[in-house]
């Protein structure tokens, strides 16, 4: 079980949905989508996490709940389709195929993907959908695990514009956000620029707490004073100060954000840009995985610094 906090729903007439991948994101997002009234059907790979989130959602007035036993059963008449899963892989695994969520889509459905992966793979979901009467909208977020327990994930899509129109009501549940920039495919890239932001910006935060500790200073009261001027951010008002303290659980880990930047690095290899900051940050990350910290989360750049 997990702790989704309590959330006011805007009044969107209820769909039927399917949700695959109950992670520590897709979890709390099938969970807004249920509270918020929609019919909601889960498939996750490992059974046991789809027949806990029915137990926890369930009751006898929501028989409108289920689970699957597969993605295409899953899908059967839903009128959107979530997926939220790890890679490029995990998401062709559960939406294409014989047992694969496309197989039992109806005409006229709409796939969203939440994974975060690459732009290539949207715009070959995006042309399974054209081919089978289907639509599709990649559609990674933001905001992390809190964000996702809170219902104030911040999405940003790729997908024509009526299709979009169809299934941003119905993200509401979950999103504070849900913003269309392009066709397939310009949702992945503008969460590729999300990352080379956070990368950077945790790498200078490491950095610049590190060196405030090893010169005395009282670091906790120095990032409240900076944090009232040029230098705030996100990070440094929600990660500043576990870092100084060495605590590293709070969500997001150093295993997903190298697969995030591996995919940045290899977009920018196509389209020529130079990130001599993120792939260096990148190699810190590997620095981290090498001393164990896999499933830390990626504040913990500043323990290659101590």
């Amino acid at each position: 079980m997990q702790n989704i906090h309590p959330k006011t729903y805007e009044s969107t007439p209820p769909r039927k949905v399917a949700f695959i991948g109950l992670g520590v994101m897709g979890y709390p997002m099938a969970g807004h989508l249920a509270r918020a009234g929609h019919s909601v059907t889960v498939y996750n790979r490992t059974a046991t996490k789809a027949r806990a989130w029915l137990t926890e959602f369930a009751s006898p007035e929501r028989s409108d709940l289920a689970c699957a036993s597969t993605p295409r059963l899953a899908a059967q008449n839903a009128d959107v389709v979530f997926c939220c899963v790890g890679n490029d892989d995990d998401v062709r695994s559960v939406t294409l195929g014989t047992d694969g969520a496309f197989a039992g889509m109806q005409p006229n459905a709409i796939l969203v993907d939440h994974s975060t992966a690459s732009a290539q793979l949207a715009r070959e979901l995006d042309a399974v959908a054209q081919a089978s009467g289907t639509h599709f909208v990649d559609a990674p977020v933001s905001g992390g695990q809190a964000g996702a327990q809170n219902g104030l994930l911040t999405l940003m899509c790729g997908g024509d514009a009526p299709t979009f129109e169809r299934m941003q009501p119905v993200t509401m549940a979950y999103a504070r956000a849900c913003t269309l920039l392009g066709p397939s495919g310009s949702g992945q890239l503008a969460k590729m620029v999300n990352q080379i932001s956070i990368a950077g910006l945790l790498q200078g935060l490491s950095e610049a707490i590190a060196f405030g500790q090893n010169a005395g200073l009282d670091m906790p009261q120095v990032l409240d004073v900076i944090g009232k001027g040029a230098a705030q951010s996100w990070q440094l008002d929600n990660r500043g100060k576990t870092m100084v303290a060495d605590a590293f659980d709070f969500g997001f880990a150093v295993d997903w954000m190298r697969k995030d930047l591996g995919l940045v690095l290899d977009e920018a290899k196509r389209n020529g840009s130079r990130l001599p900051i993120t792939a260096l940050v990148d190699q810190f990350y590997a620095d981290i995985q090498r001393i164990g910290g896999q499933r830390w989360d990626t504040s913990s750049l500043i323990k290659r610094l101590r």
